[in-house]
């Protein structure tokens, strides 16, 4: 074998590593991480719990005749309206900072982050703390026949899911405070970030369906 033809193998050799490195080059982006994935998988089956929530209370509705039920006429007056849409306000406003959230890690902002984790933290307790004070105001409960139980079962479900949003919330809160997300690493925000969307944008449809439909 001629030193040309070992020259011009090595040439070969060396083009094939080449085009390997671009080509990983080319997949450096990553796609959708396992935390990201998975939390679109589950709310796929949050989508699915709720829309029966839904179909049966439309069920309940139809087949009551009057409704609400005679007794619980007032629930529907402004009084009753003005502070659960002042709830409403403040949890769009949380969907609002939770994104700004992930927009700041995406830029390496970390205490841009984390700002923006506390504040949407706070928005989310205020919600859940407003939602038990209007149970005390309300002057039924969820045993008072089948408009009670309904009212109770929709909310009550969708305040145990902000609940659990606001502790997923502490915790990305309490890693970023630790530094342990970057530009590169922050799945956990954007999966939490998701789940957050989500229960946003149900509350949005209950308030709707309970208060004014």
């Amino acid at each position: 074998m001629s030193l040309a033809t070992v020259e011009h193998g090595g040439a070969d050799v060396a083009g094939g590593h080449g085009s390997s490195a671009h080509g990983a080059a080319g997949h450096g982006k990553k796609g959708l991480g396992n935390p990201v994935l998975g939390m679109l998988l589950f709310i796929v089956s949050e989508i699915m719990f709720f829309g029966g929530l839904f179909a049966a209370y439309f069920s309940l509705r139809t087949s009551a005749g009057t409704w609400p039920p005679e007794g619980n006429e007032a629930f529907l007056i402004k009084e009753h309206v003005l502070f659960p849409s002042i709830l409403t306000l403040l949890l769009v406003i949380s969907s609002l900072t939770c994104q700004i959230a992930v927009w700041r890690i995406r830029r390496g902002d970390r205490v841009g982050m984390n700002r923006a984790l506390m504040l949407t933290v706070i928005l989310g307790v205020v919600f859940l703390m407003g939602q038990l004070y209007e149970y005390t105001q309300l002057g039924y409960g969820i045993a008072d026949g089948t408009f009670g139980g309904t009212f109770y079962i929709l909310t009550g479900f969708h305040g145990a899911h902000v609940l659990g949003g606001v502790l997923m919330l502490s915790v990305c809160l309490y890693r970023g405070g630790l530094g342990q997300f970057s530009a590169q690493h922050h799945d956990m925000v954007e999966a939490t970030s998701i789940y957050w969307h989500f229960v946003d944008i149900v509350w949005v449809f209950l308030f709707a369906l309970l208060y004014f439909v």
